[in-house]
C-alpha cells in the first residue's frame, strides 16, 4: 500500500540552468552520473566496456543530452493545467489521460498541474536508471492533508509518511515481521483460516440463496461487498492476532464504520493534495472536516484493537511466559513488535495503523477484478483450477506448499495488476542528476513511473490486452519488445505494482499472500463466469477500480 498512493506529490519547478534545492541536493550544472555514461557541459561521455564502448546507450543527434526544458510537455501553465484537468474530470480518468499523453508525446513527458510538476516515464529500461538513483533512502513525497492530521491529532507518523534516517531504522524493524520469509511462514495459517471461512460463507450462500440442483446450484451476485469483508477480517487476524467476526450474519457496526471511513477517507484525500491543509483546518472547511473524521475513526477502531493486543500481551507476560511461547500461537505482527521492544508503543501504533488502513480497498479491489478476468476467460481459469486441485492434494493442507506448487496463482495477480494496478504509478526523487531517453533530469526532481500505461503498451507486453498469467511463467520475461526493454536492465522493471527496492509496499507480503489463498479456495470450490466479457469501466480516485463492481456467477463444483 505503501506504493500505491504515491501517485501525487508536490515539488518545485528544475531547470538545467536554474533549480530548487529539494532535500538538501543541490546538483552541479552540467554534470550527472547515468547508466549511458558522464554528462559534462551537454556532451555524454561514455563509461566504456573495453576498447570500444560496446554496452552504452547512446542517443540523439551527435551524443548531444537535450535540456530539461526540452522534455514534452502537455502545458507550462499549472494553473491553466488545474482547471482543465477539473473541467474535463481528467482525476478520475488520471490512468487513461496518462496512456493517451504517452501515444502523443513519445516515453517521456512533463506535467505541471497546479503546484505538481512532474517527469512521466513508462519504459522499463529508463524505470531501471531511474531507481539506479534512489539512494540509500529512497524519497517521495509527503502527503501533507495525512502529515497535518497526524500533527493536529498529535499521533505519531509511521513510515508511509515518513523519510530519510528514521524511515529507514523504523522500516527495518517492520521488514523482520511483515517481509521476511520466517514472518510470512507465522502468518500464512492466519490467512489461511480467513480464505477457508470466506469460502464456506460464500458456499452456504450459494446453496442457501441460489439457483439449479441442490449440491451443483449457482449464484450470481455483486462479490465486492464480502471481499471488502475478507480483506478486513484476514488484515485484523494477521496483524492483531484476532477475529472480529465479519463473517457472521450481523457483522458489528464498528467494523462497518470502518470500511466507511477507509473509503471516506481515499476519496477525500485527492481534492486535498491541491490545496493548503492547515488553511482548510482553520476555516473549518467541510472537505477537512470529512477528512479528519474519517481519519479519526480509523485510529479508533485501531486503537481499541492495540489495546486488547497490549493487555493480551501484559496478561502473557505476568504468567512468565513470553508471547512466542503462549501455547504455541502466534498472536499476529502486534504481539511480535510489541514483544520485542524495538518500537516505541506511540511507532508500532501508527505503523499498523497505516497497514491496516492500507489493506482492504487495495486487495478487496484486485480480487474484484481477478474473479472478473478468470471469469471471462474460462480456459485460463481451468488451466489455473487444475495446477491449484494438483497442488492441494499433496501439499497436505499446509498452505505454503499448496502456494508453492500452483505458481500461477502467483502469476494471475501479477497479470491482474498488469493491467488494472492499485496504485497507477511509482515516484523516486533522484538523488543525483540522471538523462532518461536522452533528456537531462536534475537531482531532486519528482519523476513517476506510470504503470497503467506500461502494463498495456505493445512496446512493453506482446498483445497487452490480453488476459495471460502464463506470460510471467517459467522465470521467463515474455513480450521482451521496445527500445531498451531487450532482456537488458529493463527485464526487471515490467511488474512494479508493489513498488521496488527499500521503498516497496511494506504489506506486500500479507497482500500476495491473502489474495493467492482466496483465489486458490475459491477455484477449488466454486467455477467463475460473467454474463458480459465487455471490458470494465475503469476509474481513479486514490485507487484505480471498477466504476460498476462486475457481477459473477458462483457455481458450485
Amino acid at each position: 500500500f505503501t506504493g500505491v498512493i504515491s501517485n501525487f506529490f508536490h515539488v518545485g519547478q528544475g531547470t538545467c540552468g536554474s533549480r530548487n534545492v529539494l532535500f538538501g541536493v543541490v546538483p552541479q550544472r552540467g554534470f550527472c552520473m547515468t547508466a549511458a555514461g558522464t554528462v559534462i557541459d551537454g556532451k555524454v561521455e561514455a563509461r566504456r566496456k573495453g576498447k570500444d564502448g560496446s554496452g552504452v546507450r547512446k542517443r540523439g543527434v551527435d551524443g548531444r543530452v537535450r535540456s530539461f526544458e526540452e522534455i514534452p510537455n502537455t502545458g507550462r501553465s499549472g494553473w491553466v493545467n488545474l482547471v482543465k484537468f477539473w473541467r474535463e474530470g481528467r482525476f478520475r480518468q488520471l490512468h487513461k489521460h496518462m496512456e493517451r499523453t504517452f501515444k502523443n508525446l513519445g516515453p517521456i513527458y512533463r506535467e505541471h498541474v497546479g503546484t505538481q510538476n512532474t517527469v512521466n516515464i513508462m519504459l522499463p529500461s529508463d524505470i531501471s536508471e531511474l531507481f539506479r538513483s534512489e539512494g540509500l533512502h529512497p524519497q517521495r513525497m509527503t502527503l501533507q492533508a495525512w502529515a497535518t492530521h497526524r500533527e493536529t491529532r498529535q499521533h505519531s507518523k509511521g513510515v508511509f509518511l515518513k523519510n530519510g534516517e528514521e524511515w529507514r531504522t523504523d522500516r527495518l524493524q517492520l521488514n523482520k515481521e511483515v517481509m521476511m520469509s520466517t514472518a510470512v511462514k507465522r502468518f500464512l495459517p492466519l490467512l489461511d483460516e480467513v480464505a477457508r471461512d470466506f469460502c464456506q460463507m460464500l458456499r452456504d450462500k450459494v446453496e442457501r440463496e441460489g439457483k439449479g440442483e441442490e449440491g451443483r446450484r449457482s449464484l450470481n451476485i455483486d462479490p465486492s461487498p464480502d471481499l471488502f469483508r475478507f480483506a478486513l477480517e484476514a488484515s485484523c487476524h494477521v496483524l492483531y492476532g484476532e477475529r472480529i467476526g465479519l463473517f457472521s450474519s450481523s457483522p458489528s457496526l464498528e467494523s462497518q464504520k470502518f470500511i466507511w471511513a477507509v473509503e471516506r477517507m481515499l476519496a477525500t484525500t485527492p481534492p486535498l493534495l491541491y490545496l493548503p491543509p492547515r488553511l482548510l483546518l482553520l476555516i473549518g472547511a467541510p472537505l477537512w472536516t470529512q477528512h479528519a473524521t474519517a481519519w479519526d475513526n480509523i485510529f479508533s477502531h485501531a486503537e481499541a484493537r492495540i489495546q486488547r493486543g497490549y493487555q493480551r500481551l501484559s496478561s502473557t507476560l505476568s504468567r512468565g511466559s513470553t508471547v512466542g511461547a503462549a501455547g504455541g500461537q502466534y498472536t499476529g505482527v502486534l504481539g511480535q513488535l510489541m514483544e520485542k521492544g524495538q518500537l516505541s508503543l506511540d511507532l508500532i501504533k501508527a505503523n499498523i495503523t497505516e497497514m491496516m488502513a492500507g489493506g482492504v480497498d487495495t486487495t478487496a479491489v484486485p480480487l474484484q477484478f481477478a474473479l472478473f478476468e478468470l471469469g471471462r476467460n474460462p480456459e485460463v481459469q481451468e488451466r489455473v483450477r487444475q495446477q491449484v486441485k494438483a497442488s492441494w492434494a499433496q501439499a497436505g493442507g499446509d498452505p505454503q506448499k499448496a502456494l508453492q506448487g500452483a505458481p500461477l496463482l502467483k502469476s494471475t495477480i501479477k497479470e491482474i495488476l498488469r493491467l488494472y494496478p492499485v496504485g497507477i504509478t511509482v515516484q523516486r526523487y533522484p538523488i543525483r542528476d540522471i538523462v532518461i531517453q536522452n533528456y537531462h533530469i536534475p537531482a531532486g526532481t519528482a519523476v513517476q513511473a506510470c504503470l497503467y500505461p506500461m502494463g498495456r503498451s505493445a512496446e512493453v507486453f506482446n498483445d497487452p490486452q490480453r488476459f495471460d498469467p502464463g506470460r510471467w511463467g517459467d522465470n521467463r520475461v515474455e513480450g521482451k519488445r521496445g527500445r531498451g526493454a531487450d532482456g537488458g536492465e529493463g527485464a526487471g522493471f515490467r511488474s512494479l505494482a508493489f513498488g521496488f527496492g527499500a521503498r516497496q509496499c511494506v504489506g506486500r507480503r500479507i497482500a500476495e499472500n491473502e489474495m493467492q489463498l482466496l483465489l486458490m479456495h475459491i477455484l477449488l470450490s466454486f467455477r467463475l463466469s460473467v454474463s458480459s466479457t465487455e471490458d470494465i469501466d475503469t476509474t481513479f480516485t486514490l485507487i484505480l477500480q471498477p466504476h460498476t463492481p462486475p457481477r459473477i456467477t458462483f457455481t458450485k463444483l
